[in-house]
């Protein structure tokens, strides 16, 4: 991607990336078309292999892009003065969750990764998965206040356990919800059963 890409007017970033984000939800990176993007954004071809040099270059930006919008939005609203992990862990799903609704096309788009299995995209991706879940993760997680956990809990991994667990829950979730508008999600239903399994981690790992 070429840094002039955020050089051009606002109006028109958006009505690439929501082109791209609709196309790419709807058919997925392999049957995803660039004749498509380029029409519904009303630009040229041209243009859009001026500022991404291909479909893959494409796809992967508006992956760490929105990842990116999905990380600042929890800087600024999460209350990171609360340190106890389970009650950030939390916060943070509703943090993504709102993220969501402001833009359903996102949720679609990201629903749409976890099921991707082009061979020219899937190993991209995982890497992507992993460095957020390894790096961010654990930047948002370094502060936590170590001291309600039972003594003898080995905290790193106790850490580990619970960021697998709920991506574990996120993945479910993913499958149950595939093919389905964002309306239909309950997500009242959906806080409810992470904190059923919050509270088993809670059980598990606190005094």
């Amino acid at each position: 991607m070429d840094i002039k890409f955020f050089s051009i007017d606002q109006e028109k970033q958006d009505r690439i990336l929501n082109a791209a984000l609709k196309e790419f939800a709807m058919k997925g990176y392999k049957n995803a078309s660039t004749n498509e993007i380029v029409r519904e954004a009303g630009i040229s071809k041209g243009l859009l292999f001026h500022y991404f040099k291909s479909k893959k270059d494409l796809y992967l930006f508006l992956f760490d892009h929105f990842v990116d919008i999905l990380i600042e939005k929890m800087k600024q609203e999460v209350n990171w003065k609360v340190r106890d992990i389970f009650v950030r862990n939390r916060e943070m799903a509703v943090v993504k969750m709102e993220l969501f609704h402001e833009y359903p096309q996102v949720f679609d788009f990201f629903n749409g990764i976890f099921f991707e299995e082009d061979k020219d995209i899937s190993k991209e991706l995982e890497y992507r998965k992993n460095e957020f879940l390894s790096k961010n993760y654990r930047d948002m997680m370094k502060d936590i206040d170590t001291s309600q956990f039972r003594e003898g809990v080995d905290i790193e991994k106790a850490v580990d356990i619970i960021a697998w667990s709920l991506e574990g829950f996120s993945n479910r979730i993913q499958a149950k919800v595939k093919g389905m508008n964002l309306q239909e999600i309950n997500i009242e239903e959906t806080l409810a059963q992470m904190d059923e399994y919050l509270n088993v981690l809670k059980n598990s790992f606190y005094k």
